[in-house]
């Protein structure tokens, strides 16, 4: 390539925002006459997207920093917790029914076990908090509730997975009406909409759970 071509070309590169490294590279000539060339053009302005990607550039490590940081506590911490005894995980089933479950009210008496949540470890815990106060089985059902717009089916397969039991034995789903207006955050692979938890006959033992939690906050009251 003759040198006015060569120069033309450096020129039309630097135009497109290459960088003089990037034209040395490309052309072969020296970074002295590449700068020679360009005095007279102005300093290219990076598109938005580049200066995104060097934003990204320069946060990556900190963010991976962060990240290994943030998991390093987690595990941690999970391996203070260690293997829960019977006692640990009833007392902890009362706080999470007490902090999630549906509660009987003065305008409202209802004294029926149903807890609701959207969280697949509270589900897990839940379950397995009722499986230790030997609730049968068949004493259990299990209802989805989620919006009319999400995958529907999948949400079902994905929560009859989670409890062990079989697709059909599902109570039929609720749907959340879709109000254009709203914009929803709750969407994406990750949307499983909340799993409704009932136990039938269950008074008895909502008036125990209840009982359980009085006494917890009693015990606790009398360490302060």
């Amino acid at each position: 390539m003759a040198k006015p071509d060569m120069r033309a070309r450096a020129r039309e590169l630097r135009l497109t925002g290459k960088t003089y490294d990037e034209i040395v590279a490309e052309l072969g000539v020296a970074k002295s006459s590449v700068s020679l060339w360009m005095r007279d053009l102005p300093k290219p302005q990076k598109t938005p997207e580049q200066m995104h990607e060097m934003q990204e550039a320069r946060w990556a490590p900190h963010r991976r920093a962060r990240t290994i940081k943030q998991i390093g506590t987690k595990l941690e911490a999970a391996h203070e917790i260690g293997r829960m005894t019977d006692r640990e995980l009833f007392l902890v089933g009362v706080g999470l029914y007490w902090s999630e479950g549906s509660k009987s009210k003065p305008h409202r008496l209802s004294e029926r076990v149903t807890f609701v949540n959207s969280d697949p470890d509270m589900i897990r815990l839940y379950v397995a908090w009722l499986a230790l106060l030997r609730v049968q089985p068949d004493r259990i059902q299990f209802r989805v509730m989620i919006h009319e717009s999400a995958d529907v089916m999948g949400a079902e397969r994905f929560w009859a997975d989670l409890v062990g039991v079989d697709v059909t034995t599902l109570r039929k789903t609720t749907l959340k009406k879709h109000n254009p207006k709203t914009v929803r955050k709750n969407v994406g692979e990750g949307y499983h909409g909340c799993l409704v938890v009932d136990v039938h006959k269950s008074a008895d033992l909502y008036r125990r759970i209840e009982g359980w939690w009085y006494g917890i906050v009693v015990g606790a009251s009398a360490t302060i």
